[in-house]
């Protein structure tokens, strides 16, 4: 007989998801499908409001990656109104979006994956979690939480609110930086730099323990996609679009990001809320693209600070002849250097504070585009914000593609790999099941941020 194993729910993960396996008469895996189970519909509750309520209202998106949404939103705003922010305004969306990258990051590798990369893919499942790893890991777990404490500190500061902060708006910022905030910023980041030197220590030294699970958890040809800047450097905040293949080759490179819709589309499935976005030149069966850490290690020719650059050159190492990363597994390290990139990048900028302190922080103007497109490199990938107003700036159309859905595909493909990999005939254990977990948690994936406007069937 057929038989189907439902894990229901993913744990450790931002939302609501579940996996289907499907095992053939023989015990074979014929097929495994991640399920985004959480409706939301954003994108159509937001029709009829003024899109300048837009930055508080879609960071009410999650509570993991508020910053993420306020700033592709606001940045969608800039764009209706046809200005460009002040240099102190567009300085400071970045200080606050580097911090979103480090708290982001440091919950998923400390919190939700170290877990399973210190105690065992098998370990116990009672203690295979952030309390079990306190028992025997306290100086991990401690770590964890004073990383996170800098980026939501940071936030703190600037936006007033760790959580769903008022910060960016439509034209700019709604304060400029204060020689306390600046001062307090300052005295957090020698302990961050530590932390996360320590984390890359450890990272590497449980790889070493790991090749079978680095070999099979996600390792497969694949597109990556991100923004990069003019030069082709690592960008979080701002940059174009580059589209690059599993042989290093530029497919696509130097695309403003409001042409996105040139380069992807949207499919859906009946049995997920999460969208299933895919390359359009390759169409949906091919198009398959990463978003997030590993893809824009991959893309970016460098990262253009000292620390950094010292691990992307390690990074490199991993792949072969010169190739891009393609193991998924990689997106841990890929974090943990995207967290060292922040904490220099932030570092760099409050050097020379007077461009942050220094007013205006707000362009003035109305409507004067009825298009406006905000892109971002949210922590977990590509977000796109887009919005369509009328002339009095109330929304006719919104349309969202998160971080997660365009890893929606890849992940599929991944716990398709690793179900195979480890369950073809085997009896069904609870570390097979973790590790089918743990290729999900390898994406980071924020299910609140599903988003589609229509409910597939169930």
């Amino acid at each position: 007989m057929t038989q189907t194993v439902i894990i229901d729910p993913v744990t450790r993960i931002e939302g609501h998801g579940k996996i289907t396996i499907h095992l053939d008469e023989a015990g074979r895996v014929a097929d495994a499908q991640f399920h985004a189970t959480e409706f939301r519909g954003f994108e159509k509750f937001c029709e009829g409001r003024p899109f300048w309520e837009m930055p508080d209202l879609t960071s009410r998106i999650c509570g993991i990656c508020p910053v993420s949404h306020m700033l592709a939103s606001a940045k969608a705003g800039d764009a209706l109104l046809g200005v460009r922010i002040p240099e102190a305004a567009q300085k400071l969306r970045r200080v606050i979006h580097w911090a979103q990258i480090v708290q982001s990051h440091a919950l998923n590798f400390f919190h939700l994956s170290a877990p399973d990369l210190i105690l065992g893919m098998e370990s116990d499942p009672a203690q295979r979690n952030v309390m079990g790893l306190m028992q025997t890991h306290p100086e991990v777990v401690r770590n964890g939480i004073r990383l996170r404490h800098v980026g939501q500190e940071i936030i703190r500061i600037l936006g007033g609110k760790s959580v769903h902060p008022s910060f960016a708006v439509p034209g700019g910022v709604r304060s400029p930086l204060n020689p306390e905030a600046l001062k307090s910023i300052q005295q957090l980041l020698p302990e961050a730099f530590d932390i996360v030197e320590q984390a890359l220590d450890l990272l590497k030294e449980r790889c070493g323990r790991l090749q079978e699970e680095i070999e099979r958890y996600g390792d497969f040809p694949s597109l990556f996609v991100g923004l990069v800047t003019p030069e082709g450097g690592l960008e979080h905040y701002d940059g174009l679009l580059r589209v690059m293949d599993e042989e290093g080759e530029i497919l696509e490179d130097g695309v403003p990001p409001e042409r996105y819709g040139d380069l992807f589309a949207e499919a859906v499935e009946p049995w997920s809320y999460l969208k299933f976005p895919y390359y359009k030149p390759r169409g949906q069966d091919k198009g398959l693209y990463r978003v997030g850490p590993l893809a824009r290690l991959n893309i970016c020719g460098f990262a253009g600070t000292p620390r950094a650059d010292r691990e992307l050159r390690l990074f490199r190492r991993l792949s072969k002849a010169g190739k891009p990363v393609t193991g998924s597994f990689h997106y841990h390290y890929a974090r943990l250097i995207e967290i060292l990139f922040a904490l220099e990048k932030i570092d760099e900028t409050l050097r020379d504070p007077a461009d942050l302190m220094r007013l205006p922080v707000l362009s003035q103007a109305r409507v004067n585009e009825r298009v406006g497109v905000g892109a971002i490199e949210a922590p977990r990938g590509t977000l796109f914000h887009e919005y369509h107003v009328d002339e009095h700036g109330l929304l006719r159309h919104v349309n969202l593609i998160v971080a997660s859905g365009h890893n929606n595909l890849a992940m599929n493909r991944t716990i398709q790999q690793i179900a195979r990999a480890y369950g073809n005939g085997t009896k069904i254990s609870e570390g097979f099941l973790n590790r089918i977990e743990h290729g999900i948690r390898l994406y980071d994936p924020c299910l609140s941020c599903s988003t589609h406007v229509l409910a597939p069937g169930r």
